[in-house]
């Protein structure tokens, strides 16, 4: 079943990309005594993507931190290289922190997977967004197929 809203996040970790090269991010570094904004993508590049989802979340940044949000993150079912150079070419700054989930697990252990092999890309993370208050979702949005509706960043600013 997937994550509900009152559970605590799985564990894992996150590659990211550091001043030094690829690295990686707990879970307990990313949620612990923090609200964080988790949003996943089911491909970094694709269009809805680009274009709508992530871009929302960069332009409502301010508007997030100002309601008590500590960190933007923003992950995807693809390389730390690939989510570096999606955030550098989507300009997401200090914004938006890029997670790189490359094998899946995180989606996986969220049980929030997309299998996007129809289309040629494999086993990917649903669209979804989650409101994390140290280490507990308390409020979850997945997308149904093809929609960006309920886990855009205008929709979650209504539900912090």
């Amino acid at each position: 079943m997937p994550i509900q809203a009152g559970e605590k996040m799985p564990s894992g970790v996150f590659g990211v990309m550091t001043e030094s090269g690829p690295g990686g991010m707990s879970t307990d570094d990313l949620f612990a005594g923090k609200k964080v904004v988790l949003v996943s993508v089911p491909g970094a590049f694709t269009p809805t993507c680009s274009k709508g989802h992530l871009p929302g979340y960069i332009n409502q940044a301010d508007t997030l931190f100002t309601k008590g949000v500590d960190t933007i993150a923003c992950m995807a079912v693809n390389d730390v290289f690939v989510m570096d150079a999606w955030g550098k070419d989507r300009e997401v700054g200090d914004k938006v922190i890029m997670l790189a989930d490359g094998n899946g697990e995180y989606a996986r252990a969220l049980d929030l997977e997309l299998d996007a092999s129809g289309a040629g890309m494999g086993s990917r993370g649903k669209r979804f967004a989650i409101i994390v208050d140290d280490g507990t979702a308390t409020y979850v949005a997945v997308e149904a197929p093809g929609e960006l509706d309920v886990s855009k960043a205008e929709a979650i600013l209504e539900n912090l």
